[in-house]
């Protein structure tokens, strides 16, 4: 089973979806900004990717600066950044079988979970 954390506003994301639909996979669409991943499941994200949280942040939303966060924080804050601002999510994050993930920039890095 695969699962795209989604967002339709967003052309990597749309593309990375057609991506999969034309490999004839129809990913579960979970829309993260109105469905926010919890803190364990991104814990578990960030262990199938083998990335640290700065990895999957979108470090140049406005949110961030806002918030006072460098890329310099502890893993601690960004993961709890993230949970709490889901806008912040690097996107899109494709997870096939709860086994592997890929974030989805550029789109065809998800040709990789494909083989």
């Amino acid at each position: 089973m695969y699962e795209i954390w989604h967002n339709t506003r967003c052309s990597k994301s749309r593309k990375t979806l057609a991506l999969l639909l034309e490999a004839g996979i129809k990913p579960v669409e979970r829309f993260y900004l109105e469905n926010p991943p919890t803190k364990k499941e991104l814990e578990n994200v960030l262990k199938l990717l083998g990335v640290k949280p700065i990895a999957i942040t979108r470090t140049g939303e406005a949110i961030f600066k806002e918030l006072g966060l460098s890329k310099t924080e502890a893993d601690s804050i960004i993961l709890d950044a993230l949970v709490d601002n889901p806008s912040l999510i690097e996107r899109p994050i494709v997870i096939k079988d709860g086994k592997e993930a890929i974030i989805g920039r550029p789109p065809e890095n998800v040709l990789s979970l494909l083989k």
